[in-house]
Formats: C-alpha cells, structure tokens, sequence
C-alpha cells in the first residue's frame, strides 16, 4: 500500500490503518462515533494527502480544462473554489473534483484517488502544461465549528475572512500552502494543502491545539452520509451521469463537455433514476446493494449506507426512480424490508459549513 506523508504520525495517536484505494489511511483513531462527534462539536482533523492536485495555469490551459468538465471554470473568478466533474465521451462521471482560482492565470484542481491515475493520465493529454503535484502535497483538513478558532490560534490568519467554497495562497510558519474553506462533513472547516516534507510538523502543530482530535476514513464516512455527499466509486462511478447523481445546479448548459448531447437527451427525457438520500426508521443501515421497493414495485438500489451518529438512525444514499424519489415517501429496503424514508439533502441540518463569518 502506498503511504501518505503523514503515515508516521499515525501510530503515535492509536491508528488502525486500512487498504484505502492502494492507501494505507487510518480508518479511525479513538473511535468512529467518538471522531464523528467531536468534529460535530469541535474539530476534527483529518488526513487526505491520498487525493490529487494539480496546476494549471495560462488561459489556454485553463480553457483546456474548462472543456473537460460540466462547470464554467473559465468565469471562476480569482479565490473562489468550484465543485465540478470530469465525465468521459457518453457523460458518464469519471471523478468529481474542485476547482479553485488562485489568479487569473492559474487554476488548482484537486481530485480523487480512486481514479487518480486515469485522471493524471487525461489531464497530462487534454490540458496543455498541467503540473500534476500530488506526490508532492499534503492535504490535511480541519473541520468542525472549532476550526477557524483553532486555526487563528496557531497563527494563521488567511483563515480569518475566508468564505464558504473560497481559498488562498499564503504562509504559515515559514510554509507555504494552499487553504480553503471547504470540506465534506457539512461542518465549518479548512483544508490545508501543504509540501510533503513539511506535513508531518504542520499536522503535529494542528494535533497540538485545544480541541482538536485526529480522525480516520470511518468518521468521514458517516459524516458526509449525514450530509448525503457521495462517494467517488460508490455513489458516483462513469456508468452514471450527472443527472443521475443529482448534481443539476453544477452545469453549466451553456458550455461545452464530454456527452453532452447524451446529457441533454437524459434532461428532456426526464425518466432517469435520481441519486436521493434516505434514512432508517430506526438505527439499522441501509447496506449498499440492497433492493430498494415501493410496496411490490422494485424503485431503486442503494449505494452507500452507514449509522449517523447525529441523527441515531441509519442514513445512506440509493438511485431511486422517479415516482419513488419524493422526499417524505416511505420505502423498504434489502433482504429484511428495512423501512426507509426519502428524505431532502442534507438530512442532518445543523451543520456550521455555510455559516458567515463577521470580525
């Protein structure tokens, strides 16, 4: 397996570490509910240097990029951050990834592991001069409602006026980096984008603060799953389209990508399953692979399911068609009809990502 920057760290804070991709990341530290919760009332800081970057910089790079995904990047304006994908020829969805403007003339794009191979290898092709950096950076996020305390505690105060879905290059401590204000657990919270060989001191330094804890893979999964973010690989994958995984309101119909044509059929057509979130009635999870049913009427198939620990329920995502895809509907699921319910993303709602920060 392949190690991240930070793996020597791991041991001296109780890691389980776990075959991730080809990545041995720790699946938990204290405990999957203990991180969960803490992140939910604190911070929670955990490593994510498995995942890509890359650089793209001058215009005509930055228009190369544009065509490969389904957002305008081209009008990102200078730091903000964009979620977007890249999708292959019949608009099936490759990777989903984030785009970040840093200037004019250089674009940030950060991706998955999952694919990251066969997206180096696209991007190396398409995008004229792209900098693959993976190898390179650490990526270490903090997150929690905590976390701009934390961080401005430590001294670095390019957090301080951030918005949500923004990012800018600076300085801590003689290092530079990158840091947004993003994440994937629906908490306010930072992602730090950091030089391999400086990784393990900053993220010693972030351990070191007043109400931070490391987390692993497990408490990031019930995390997003609370939030319904999906996973690369397990809700999302290139036999699905964007449509499909309900990510609507992040194309940019007036450029072109990959399947297009495919992706505007599917739109008028209006009859394909829908990526939705749902959640248990009691604290049994939806499974991936279970048969999703409305009364006799199969509706769908699950994708990804865990127990929230915020919500006490089990909470999970599931294609679903779309007479079956209504929030409040009540469905069963897998081997043992597990009552289900469809619920509105996010199904849990007190989340403190799009809090404003004023002072």
């Amino acid at each position: 397996m392949r190690q991240t920057p930070l793996f020597n760290a791991y041991a001296r804070h109780g890691a389980r570490v776990v075959d991730f991709h080809g990545w041995a990341l720790p699946v938990q530290f204290r405990g999957i509910v203990e991180e969960h919760l803490h992140t939910r009332r604190a911070a929670g800081v955990f490593d994510c240097s498995h995942m890509g970057e890359f650089m793209v910089r001058g215009a005509e790079a930055i228009a190369a990029l544009d065509r490969l995904v389904i957002g305008n990047l081209t009008a990102l304006k200078t730091g903000r951050c964009r979620y977007t994908a890249l999708l292959n020829a019949d608009a099936g969805i490759i990777d989903d990834c984030v785009a970040l403007r840093l200037s004019q003339e250089e674009m940030y794009f950060v991706t998955n592991a999952g694919p990251l191979e066969e997206v180096s290898a696209l991007l190396a092709a398409r995008v004229p001069g792209v900098e693959d950096q993976s190898a390179a950076t650490a990526k270490i996020d903090v997150q929690g409602p905590r976390s701009r305390e934390i961080l401005l505690s430590l001294g670095l105060q390019a957090a301080a006026p951030l918005a949500y879905w923004s990012g800018v290059r600076t300085e801590w401590r003689g290092v530079p980096l990158v840091v947004t204000r993003a994440g994937y657990t629906g908490e306010l919270g930072y992602e730090l984008y950091v030089p391999a060989d400086a990784g393990e001191a900053v993220w010693d330094a972030v351990l070191a603060a007043e109400g931070t804890m490391p987390c692993g893979l497990g408490a990031r999964d019930t995390l997003r799953s609370e939030m319904a973010y999906p996973l690369n690989g397990d809700d999302l994958d290139p036999s699905r389209t964007p449509l499909e995984t309900a990510m609507d309101r992040f194309i940019a119909w007036e450029t072109e990508f990959p399947g297009k044509a495919r992706l505007l059929h599917q739109r008028d057509a209006g009859d394909y399953e829908r990526l939705t979130p749902v959640k248990s009635l009691d604290r049994r999870a939806p499974r991936a692979g279970f048969e999703v049913f409305d009364g006799a009427d199969r509706a769908g198939t699950v994708t990804s399911g865990t127990f929230g620990p915020s919500l006490g329920c089990g909470v999970g995502l599931a294609y679903l068609s779309p007479a079956a895809a209504v929030p409040g509907k009540r469905l069963t699921a897998g081997p043992r009809a597990l009552e289900i319910e469809v619920c509105e993303a996010p199904v849990y709602r007190e989340g403190t990502c799009r809090v404003k920060i004023t002072g």
